[in-house]
């Protein structure tokens, strides 16, 4: 199993990441497709090459054609938008919110998969890439479809872990150079 294996390389300065890796993902209670793709779309934030190389083979064996590709969709799409919408309230000029964006974000409205799965993604890589507005949309919408406080921090908990594993990993990769 992959998660073994990235566990494996997780070192033991780190064990609480290892210990916390296992728990997110191996005890995780959402339903399979909001787990995996929660995964994907995180390892994918997460920019790192090593975590992405080990949870994607699982990611897509376990989702649909169509949940896998919309996992990947939340991380690219969400990989614009945290940058533009974080831009526009660190701002101090509020006239900003006030442009059109301009920008296009149809995979929002068509995402391939259940809504809430899609915007639960969302949220996730948004924890990653620190959005706050993004953040508060998502959760909204979410809330909204009636997901609960406990589905919503189960994904920036796995956001969380996956994150801390690939800086963890990189980090050891270039002192290891």
């Amino acid at each position: 199993m992959a998660l073994d294996e990235l566990k494996s390389a997780i070192p033991d300065f780190a064990k609480d990441l290892k210990l916390n890796l296992g728990s997110v993902i191996g005890n995780s209670e959402l339903p399979q497709q909001q787990l995996w793709g929660t995964v994907l779309a995180c390892a994918i934030a997460s920019r790192s090459p090593k975590v992405l190389r080990e949870l994607e083979p699982e990611a897509k064996a376990v989702l649909s054609a169509e949940a896998y590709t919309a996992a990947k969709s939340a991380a690219a799409i969400m990989a614009m938008n945290n940058v533009f919408y974080r831009t526009r309230h660190l701002l101090s000029d509020p006239e900003y919110g006030n442009l059109r964006a301009g920008l296009r974000m149809n995979v929002i409205g068509k995402p391939g998969v259940e809504k809430v799965d899609f915007e639960l993604w969302s949220l996730a890589v948004s924890a990653i890439n620190g959005c706050g507005q993004c953040l508060d949309s998502h959760e909204q919408v979410l809330r909204k479809a009636g997901v609960d406080r406990e589905t919503i921090q189960e994904a920036v908990k796995i956001a969380s872990v996956i994150q801390a594993v690939g800086v963890t990993r990189e980090a050891e990769a270039v002192l290891a150079e």
